[in-house]
């Protein structure tokens, strides 16, 4: 039994978020937790948002194949971070010239199963 849920277009770099995401992979759901409420990047409260939403996922299912969920048992199998879109804003620079910055965002998927 699988639950899954994903933020879209979470405004931090794919390559930050992923450096948050390594940690929790396999873990279970309450060691997860414990780790991202003490890591100071600023992905990882918004992935410990996320591992609680598909917690509550899980708790509401209303499958006749899921009647027996226990939220203890359950393991972060897979977390994917995406590249979102990427916003592009001009910063001006010497010399009446200016570069382009990009702005970019990423797409996090946390899927959680059974042991």
């Amino acid at each position: 039994m699988e639950v899954r849920a994903s933020l879209n277009g979470f405004r931090v770099s794919a390559f930050k978020a992923r450096l948050v995401a390594d940690q929790v992979r396999g873990k279970g759901v309450e060691e997860a937790l414990n780790i991202l409420s003490l890591s100071p990047k600023k992905s990882a409260s918004a992935i410990e948002k996320l591992l609680r939403s598909a917690v509550a996922n899980a708790e509401n299912r209303n499958d006749e194949k899921s009647a027996g969920i226990d939220v203890d048992s359950l393991i972060v199998s897979k977390i994917t971070v995406d590249e979102g879109p990427s916003m592009w804003r001009i910063r001006p620079r010497a010399q009446g010239r200016a570069s382009w910055v990009q702005k970019r965002a990423s797409h996090i998927t946390v899927v959680l199963a059974d042991n």
